[in-house]
C-alpha cells in the first residue's frame, strides 16, 4: 500500500479532496486553483526568470562590449538553448509522473521517479556536450560566415560544457515542484544570478590579470554557475527533512516498465519542445544570414520575448502540477478547471506585460545597446513581440495542461506542424523572398503562435469532456 494512503494522506491532499459538483464547488475550486497557482507559479516564475536572467544579463553586458560580441553570444547560445529546452522536454516525465503520484498519495513513487531521472539527465547532458564541443565547425556547418562561426562557435563549446549540470538541476527541480516545493529552486536561482553578475564583470571586461574575453567570458561564467546550481539542489534533496517519506535515499527499484513510461512521456514532450526550439534556432540563424545588425536586433527582440515568456513557463509548470494532481485523483471536472484557470491567469498577466513592452519599448531596447542603427531596428521588432507574447504564452500553458493529463503525442504533432511546418518556411519567405528582413521573422512567429493556441486549446477542450476511468499510474 502506498505510504500516503496508509497514513491517510497529507493535509495538502485533504485540501485537494473534490467537493460536490455545484456552484459552491466551482467557486471553491476556482479559488483553490488560483491560490495554488500563485503559491506554485510565483516561485516557479521567479526561478524560470532567474534562468533567463542569467542569459539576459549576459546579453546586456556583452552588448555594451560591442555589437559584434553580442552577435557571437546570440548565435552561439541559440544552439545550446535548443539543447537545454529539448532536454527539459525529455525530463518532463519527472514532473508529470511525480505530480500524478503525489495526487494519488504514493509518496515513495515520487522519490523513485527522481532517482531514475538523475542518471538519465546526466546522460542527456553528456550527449548535448558531444554535440556542442566542435563549436566552430558546427557553426560553419549551420551556414555562418567564418568570422561569426569562429566567435559563436567558441561560445557554443563553452556553454556546452555546462549541459550535464543543467540537466541534473532541471530533473531535481521538477521533482521538488511536483511535490509542491518550488522555493528551493527559486532561492538557488537568485543566488546564481548574483554569482553570474560578478563573474561576468571579471570575464567579459577583464580585471587585473584576467583578460577581457567578451562573449566567451560570459559563456564561462554561465557554465560555472550551472554547476553551482546542480550541486546545490541535489544536496538539498539529499538532506530533505522528510527524505524518508519520499524515499530519496533508497535504492532505485528495478521497474523497467515504470522507467519506460517516464521516458515515453519525455520522448514526446522532448520532440515537441525540441521541434519548437529548433524552429526558433533556425530563426536566429536566418537573422545571422541577414547580417550582424539583424542578428543583434533579432537577438534583442528574442531576449525580450523570452524574458516575459517566463511568466507563461511558470504558470504552465504550475498548471501541469494542478492538472496532474487532478488526473491522479481521476477528477475530470477539476482537471478541466485547472487547465482553463491556468490559461486565464496567463492571458491576464501576458496582456499587462504586452502593454508594458509596447509603451516602454525604448527603455527595454536601451538596456541592450546605445547603437542608433541597432536601436532603430530592434525597436520595430520588439513592438511585434508585444503582440506575440499573449498568444505564444497561451499555447505554452495549454501544451503543459495537456501534458499534465498525460496527453503528449498530439501536442507534439501540433508543435511540429506549427513551428517547423509553418513558422520556418513562412519566415524564410517573408524575410528573404518577400524582402521584409528581420521584421518578417517576428511576423512568422506571430502567425505560428495563432495556429498553435487554436489547436492546443481545442484539443484540451475535447479531452476535458471525457471521463477519467483508468488507473492514473498506468500509461494514458
Amino acid at each position: 500500500m502506498p505510504l500516503g494512503r496508509a497514513a491517510g494522506g497529507t493535509k495538502e491532499q485533504m485540501n485537494e479532496a473534490p467537493a460536490p459538483l455545484d456552484e459552491t464547488w466551482f467557486a471553491t475550486r476556482l479559488r483553490r486553483h488560483l491560490s495554488e497557482l500563485a503559491v506554485l507559479a510565483g516561485p516557479i516564475i521567479i526561478a524560470r526568470l532567474g534562468v533567463l536572467m542569467i542569459v539576459q544579463v549576459d546579453a546586456m553586458m556583452v552588448g555594451h562590449a560591442g555589437t559584434r560580441e553580442l552577435a557571437f553570444l546570440n548565435i552561439g547560445n541559440s544552439v545550446v538553448t535548443n539543447l537545454i529546452v529539448t532536454g527539459l522536454g525529455l525530463l518532463l516525465g519527472t514532473l508529470v509522473l511525480s505530480s500524478n503520484a503525489f495526487g494519488a498519495g504514493d509518496f515513495r513513487a515520487c522519490g523513485a521517479i527522481w532517482r531514475r531521472s538523475v542518471p538519465y539527465a546526466l546522460f542527456i547532458g553528456i550527449l548535448g556536450l558531444a554535440v556542442t564541443f566542435p563549436g566552430e565547425a558546427l557553426m560553419s556547418l549551420l551556414g555562418q560566415s567564418p568570422d561569426l562561426a569562429d566567435g559563436s562557435g567558441r561560445v557554443t563549446r563553452t556553454m556546452g560544457l555546462g549541459l550535464p549540470a543543467v540537466m541534473i538541476f532541471l530533473a531535481t527541480n521538477f521533482f521538488l515542484e511536483s511535490i509542491r516545493r518550488p522555493l528551493p529552486g527559486m532561492v538557488l536561482m537568485l543566488i546564481a544570478n548574483v554569482l553570474n553578475l560578478g563573474l561576468n564583470w571579471v570575464l567579459i571586461y577583464g580585471l587585473g590579470p584576467v583578460d577581457a574575453l567578451g562573449a566567451e567570458g560570459a559563456a564561462w561564467a554561465t557554465t560555472a554557475v550551472r554547476y553551482f546550481l546542480a550541486i546545490s539542489i541535489v544536496g538539498y534533496v539529499w538532506w530533505l527533512a522528510d527524505r524518508e517519506t519520499f524515499g530519496v535515499r533508497l535504492a532505485t527499484p528495478d521497474d523497467p516498465e515504470a522507467a519506460r513510461r517516464q521516458r515515453r512521456i519525455g520522448y514526446a514532450t522532448g520532440l515537441g519542445i525540441g521541434a519548437e526550439t529548433t524552429a526558433f534556432t533556425v530563426m536566429v540563424l536566418y537573422a545571422g544570414w541577414l547580417g550582424e545588425l539583424s542578428a543583434a536586433a533579432f537577438g534583442i527582440a528574442f531576449n525580450v520575448l523570452a524574458f516575459f515568456f517566463m511568466c507563461a513557463i511558470g504558470i504552465g509548470a504550475a498548471t501541469t502540477v494542478r492538472v496532474g494532481i487532478a488526473f491522479g485523483r481521476r477528477d475530470a471536472a477539476d482537471l478541466a478547471l485547472a487547465g482553463w484557470t491556468g490559461l486565464g491567469a496567463n492571458t491576464v498577466l501576458a496582456t499587462l506585460f504586452a502593454l508594458f513592452i509596447y509603451f516602454q519599448v525604448d527603455l527595454l531596447v536601451g538596456f541592450y545597446t546605445k547603437d542608433p542603427a541597432l536601436m532603430a531596428l530592434a525597436r520595430v521588432l520588439v513592438v511585434v513581440v508585444a503582440l506575440i507574447l499573449v498568444l505564444d504564452g497561451g499555447q505554452a500553458v495549454m501544451a503543459q495542461a495537456l501534458r499534465g493529463r498525460r496527453d503528449v503525442w498530439v501536442p507534439m504533432a501540433f508543435q511540429i506542424l506549427c513551428y517547423l511546418g509553418v513558422m520556418v518556411p513562412l519566415a524564410w519567405y517573408l524575410a528573404f523572398a518577400h524582402g521584409w528582413g528581420a521584421e518578417g521573422l517576428v511576423w512568422a512567429i506571430f502567425i505560428a503562435s495563432v495556429a498553435s493556441i487554436l489547436l492546443l486549446a481545442g484539443r484540451f477542450h475535447w479531452l476535458a469532456r471525457r471521463p477519467l476511468d483508468h488507473d492514473p499510474m498506468e500509461t494514458a
